[in-house]
């Protein structure tokens, strides 16, 4: 029998399981046998390092709106990476697209630039708390805010760990984390407002902030209902509670933010990923009062908050190109080709009779291996035979060239066209017809 001869990709894995934990610094990215290894990208289609080209639908994570190496952005970087990448000043790029955010969304008054979403949402919780003098605060079960203590709370819930519905219960991500974080977690279902509201008024004068994701992703990727968002914000803001809506990847289906298709005017609103364009980001943005407890000149200066990296002119001039590109006519064509892939996948499913089904809205959709849509977390937690299914369906996508992320979330990038939307089609429809 001839030696069977070692692929890049499982070279590479092998020197890196020696000096990284697992092989890799994020493990979004593991798959059996090993990750994929990008060797170069360019619009919507990324090649690996075993030479196979992909159309690329995950966009690191749903980040990338623009695709890979815009010729816009990498102009805009490389001529500033010949004046620097770093200072202990200011500068104007940072003050330009600062004014940029604030001009998308009326709720905006002032905005403070950090470098990922884990971090904005930390920085808004830290606000909240600060604002309030209040400690506990309120998020939606099952959904994914970053790994900060308070925020991760809940998100790997399990049927044998999440408790009943009328009291979902604090859920650790992290083994160690302490108990006085769960303490001061509440949990409330998604789409189920006489519970939420329930659970609520059991803390109510307690809470600092109502933290809310309308379209989680690790929650299903299932759209929030116009009321249940509507009954939050509204027992927030009867409460003395901050209303906090993370931004970090529905920030793309609307031009001042996903909050705008639902008439919601957060006081504190966390972003990230798109609006880097392509570098680490994170911004916090809300209204003045909130945000002056971060000047360190005010009157009611609360909270100290700083980063080295923070406002660094390569993500500013990455930033401020992607969102000045990312105009009204570009949002409402990714938000069709997202409305045609929705539809078409529905359509494919509906007609072969497959055991699936689509959730999602704007330009981001998710695929899930079961016949009724999720309404909640629960709903969308998969039992192992359902994970290993989807194992198989993920799969079964790359090997006729499409990448999505690991729970089969896309996304549309500026650079497709309808032609990709269409490949997708066929290749679910391939994929799912690989699992009879």
């Amino acid at each position: 029998m001839p030696t069977r001869i070692q692929t890049a990709s499982e070279a590479l894995h092998e020197r890196a399981k020696r000096v990284l934990p697992g092989g890799v610094s994020r493990n979004t990215v593991l798959r059996k046998p090993q990750p994929l290894y990008a060797a170069h990208a360019t619009g919507c289609r990324i090649t690996d390092v075993d030479g196979v080209e992909r159309i690329d639908f995950a966009n690191n994570m749903a980040s990338l709106i623009h695709g890979h190496s815009h010729p816009a952005i990498v102009a805009a970087v490389t001529s500033q990476l010949q004046r620097g990448t770093a200072y202990t000043m200011t500068t104007e790029v940072e003050l330009r697209f600062a004014e940029e955010l604030c001009s998308r969304n009326p709720g905006f008054d002032q905005l403070r630039f950090v470098n990922s979403g884990t971090e904005a949402v930390m920085g808004c919780l830290k606000a909240a708390r600060a604002f309030t003098g209040r400690s506990k605060i309120a998020k939606v079960e099952g959904t994914y805010h970053g790994l900060y203590d308070f925020a991760e709370v809940s998100q790997t819930a399990s049927p044998a760990t999440w408790g009943s519905v009328d009291a979902p219960a604090s859920v650790p991500v992290a083994h160690g984390t302490p108990r006085s974080v769960l303490d001061d977690v509440v949990v409330v279902p998604l789409n189920d407002i006489q519970r939420a509201v329930d659970i609520l008024d059991r803390h109510s004068g307690e809470i600092a902030c109502v933290l809310l994701d309308v379209m989680p992703h690790r929650a299903g990727l299932i759209p929030a209902d116009q009321d249940f968002v509507a009954s939050l914000a509204h027992w927030a803001k009867c409460d003395g509670a901050l209303m906090l809506c993370d931004e970090v990847i529905t920030f793309r289906t609307a031009y001042g933010g996903a909050q705008q298709r639902y008439k919601l005017t957060p006081d504190i609103t966390a972003m990230g990923k798109i609006i880097g364009g392509g570098f680490p980001v994170g911004a916090i943005a809300g209204r003045r009062d909130v945000m002056d407890i971060m000047n360190p000149h005010g009157d009611n200066y609360l909270l100290p908050y700083s980063g080295t990296f923070s406002a660094n002119p390569i993500t500013m001039t990455a930033g401020l190109t992607a969102m000045t590109l990312f105009d009204h006519d570009e949002i409402e064509r990714v938000n069709y080709l997202g409305r045609l892939a929705i539809e078409g996948l529905r359509a494919v499913i509906r007609s072969r009779g497959y055991n699936a089904s689509v959730t999602g809205a704007g330009s981001l959709f998710r695929i899930h291996l079961q016949a009724d849509a999720p309404r909640n977390y629960r709903d969308s937690f998969p039992s192992p035979d359902a994970s290993e299914r989807l194992r198989v369906f993920f799969d079964a996508l790359l090997g006729q060239g499409i990448l999505l992320v690991y729970s089969c979330m896309g996304s549309i990038s500026t650079p497709m066209r309808e032609r990709e939307v269409e490949q997708l089609i066929v290749a679910v429809d391939g994929a799912l017809g690989s699992l009879r």
